[in-house]
């Protein structure tokens, strides 16, 4: 590789906020500063709509006490985007890089924004722009290729399980059926770590349905009956993406006149329809009185005070390596491969090439899902709760023997 030019940098977040994304954006600050080569340090004010405009802010001289305190802050603290940027899109981007003399350009996002930074370096390849480009993971939906997990899992499937064990003693002081919403559009993983936190018998949530399997509304209404029946009450996680037998998402079913982003998402966050569906569904089959629904819709991604240490950790890790790699090479992704479990978890981090990872998803592994497709195994346990810390411990005295 060539050696790495001395010029300025532009670090951008994208996509849905998480509750550690400024960490990773406080990783590329501390570490760009340690590098002559990066002179100045621009964050760019709402991603690639900021770098069209030219709006910019000046990281690199950032003190120590507000990196710190900018890292445990969720959100993204220079605003984000999901504009899908064109090849016009990219030629307003390098008039604004070439006037500013960027060549380095960090993005900190999930698939898509990995495709954004993948789209943008391959038409600066065409147009002969010298660009160094890194993509630094990023999604609560842990659904990135090549990576064993996504900085912003951690902290949000952190506080669903704490939730959900908050809402399964409420569910246990009034009986009856909850239904609990969690986002994930493709992949299970955060709705899975509802199940995390359960450690009595009787815990639930009883009930677990993700986007990897089919879901039927006859058997959903049956499982939560035969639960019902055993508990006298019923404790239910369903992802957002729930699809029926054809692959169309139930609240895409539900909601024809479906909203959807630059890269052609449909809204399934932020409503609280497939949550009232459901709920009128089970009541309409009439085994059980008191039937309620919530949806964790944007709560789950951004909540302040609830970090997983080790997702700060290496999501902080994942922003200094991305400038480090920019050092040595031209393009990349930063992927984390998990080397221990349990006491001995841990992760290296690896560069993996942008188009290994732009606009694709994961999805859960078949031994992460019981085989009725209605629950999590302890294959799933194990490997997530590491990721997400350790629980809050509760106690329910109506358990307990009769005097």
């Amino acid at each position: 590789m060539a050696n790495a030019p001395k010029a300025n940098a532009v670090v951008g977040q994208s996509g849905g906020p998480t509750a550690v994304i400024n960490a990773s954006l406080a990783g590329v600050i501390e570490e760009a500063v340690k590098h002559s080569e990066i002179e100045n340090l621009y964050g760019a004010v709402h991603a690639v709509q900021g770098m069209v405009k030219d709006e910019f802010v000046d990281l690199k001289g950032l003190d120590a006490k507000t990196l710190d305190l900018l890292a445990a802050s969720p959100s993204s603290a220079l605003g984000s985007s999901r504009d899908k940027p064109d090849e016009e899109y990219c030629k307003k981007i390098f008039e604004v890089f070439e006037k500013r003399n960027v060549h380095y350009f960090f993005y900190i996002g999930g698939n898509d924004s990995a495709n954004t930074a993948h789209i943008i370096n391959s038409l600066a390849d065409k147009v002969g722009y010298d660009l160094r480009a890194f993509h630094i993971p990023k999604t609560v939906d842990n659904d990135l290729l090549v990576t064993d997990h996504c900085p912003g899992y951690g902290t949000a499937g952190r506080f669903v399980a704490s939730a959900c064990m908050g809402d399964d003693l409420d569910n246990r002081a009034l009986p009856g059926i909850k239904i609990d919403v969690i986002m994930g559009r493709h992949a299970g993983f955060l709705t899975a770590a509802a199940g995390l936190g359960r450690v009595r018998e009787d815990d639930g949530p009883h009930l677990i349905y993700v986007p990897e399997r089919g879901f039927s509304m006859e058997k959903f209404c049956s499982d939560i009956e035969k639960v019902y029946e055993k508990f006298g009450r019923c404790a239910v996680a369903v992802s957002e993406g729930i699809c029926d037998e054809n692959g169309v998402t139930w609240a895409a079913r539900i909601k024809e006149d479906s909203e959807k982003d630059a890269h052609g998402n449909i809204q399934l966050s932020g409503s609280g329809d497939l949550a009232d569906y459901l709920a009128g569904k089970v009541k309409q089959a009439g085994f059980a009185k008191r039937v309620r629904a919530d949806t964790f819709g944007y709560l789950q991604r951004s909540f302040a005070g609830f970090q997983s240490p080790t997702d700060a950790a290496e999501a902080r890790a994942c922003g200094r390596r991305a400038v480090e790699y920019a050092m040595e090479y031209e393009s990349g992704s930063v992927a984390m491969k998990r080397t221990g479990n349990g006491a001995n978890y841990g992760v290296e981090l690896f560069r993996t090439e942008l188009a290994n990872v732009a606009e694709k998803t994961k999805s859960m592994p078949d031994e992460f899902i019981n085989a009725e497709g209605n629950d999590i195994t302890p294959a799933f346990v194990e490997y997530a709760a590491p990721l997400i810390g350790e629980l809050p411990k509760t106690v329910y005295l109506a358990n307990n023997a009769k005097v």
